[in-house]
């Protein structure tokens, strides 16, 4: 217990010093990350989670989960120091429920950024849902709204994650923030794209509605989009441009594209990089007016998009040297992190 308290006052004092000077810049980290499989060892009789129980095929127990839990703390905490500063708002998905997101808020090092929680049951059939963690000193929490997906020519029976809203102010600024999990391409990318191109055309009515009613309010759309940037669903259903000085009023920009025709990605599938992991913008956070806050790009760096790759996110042999260091492959556990990467932007003043 003394050594937790004195780890955590460490950790405060540094980063009380750290928050000075990033108060001083204004400048704000969101982030988005697919944690893969984030379950806690009860089994729920409401939804499909067997596999991750001690007596199901993977052999889920508290030993794994508390490693995937250190795992997390490491991650998010290399996050923070790299940016000298906690992350305002951090989207996240494949969480099972309220209390692994109160888990990961309560770790030891997470414990000085205070992370609220904005989660809802979904109806995912496996239980996984989307969720924000947000810091209450630079997000001023107003509001949240999980909205079912309502897709197209979807099954009757089709269950997928909803769409998490959270709305608030960031130096007195109104912002929108939606995080979603787009469906999956099984079944094959072209057979299943119009369950994907049906959800990103309604998240893009959404933010135009939101832009109707608040013509000043700054949207945030994140989340595992099983797509990439170039594809019909982000490009054109979601109106993500490439082109931050070529958007138009209601246009949304996603700092990530020109990574990915970079040959960046945030996940591989057969010795190719996918980057399915996004954060757009409207094109009033892109380009915003003068002394509000603003999409930011640092000097050195050459894309207003970031992936977060330390060594320690991949594997470092074997078949799948060189992919992120997952949890598990099938049913062997890896003890990594996920198949996916984080990404973050900055929004500055």
């Amino acid at each position: 217990m003394k050594r937790n308290i004195f780890v955590i006052s460490v950790i405060v004092a540094m980063f009380l010093s750290i928050g000075n000077a990033t108060a001083q810049s204004k400048r704000y980290t969101v982030l988005f990350y697919n944690v893969e499989n984030l379950f806690d060892t009860i089994q729920d009789p409401t939804i499909y989670d067997t596999e991750f129980i001690p007596s199901g095929v993977k052999q889920w127990n508290s030993a794994k989960y508390n490693k995937k839990l250190d795992n997390l703390e490491k991650l998010f905490y290399s996050v923070a120091q790299n940016n000298k500063a906690y992350p305002t708002v951090i989207g996240v998905s494949e969480v099972e429920n309220r209390n692994v997101l109160e888990d990961i808020a309560s770790l030891d090092k997470l414990l000085p950024a205070n992370y609220q929680i904005c989660h809802y049951d979904g109806p995912d059939a496996r239980g996984v849902d989307v969720a924000f963690f947000y810091r209450p000193d630079q997000f001023q929490y107003e509001g949240s709204k999980s909205i079912k997906a309502n897709i197209p020519g979807a099954r009757e029976n089709f269950r997928t994650r909803d769409l998490l809203t959270m709305w608030g102010k960031i130096d007195g600024e109104d912002f929108l923030f939606i995080v979603s999990h787009w469906p999956s391409r099984r079944g094959g990318q072209s057979a299943s794209a119009y369950l994907r191109e049906g959800l990103a055309a309604q998240i893009k009515g959404i933010c135009d509605e939101a832009r109707r009613q608040n013509p000043n309010i700054k949207v945030v759309v994140m989340g595992d989009f099983n797509d990439d940037p170039g594809d019909k669903s982000v490009s054109e259903c979601l109106g993500a441009k490439l082109k931050k000085n070529k958007l138009k009023k209601g246009d949304m920009f996603n700092p990530f594209w020109q990574m990915h025709k970079d040959g960046y990605g945030t996940l591989v599938y057969n010795d190719l990089w996918n980057l399915f992991d996004n954060i757009v913008v409207s094109d009033n956070l892109a380009n915003a007016p003068a002394g509000t806050l603003e999409l930011w790009k640092p000097k050195k760096a050459e894309y207003y998009g970031h992936i977060f790759k330390p060594e320690f996110l991949f594997q470092k042999e074997g078949q799948y040297k060189g992919y992120p260091l997952r949890t598990y492959v099938g049913n062997n556990f890896q003890a990594g992190w996920s198949d996916h990467l984080p990404v973050y932007i900055y929004i500055v003043k």
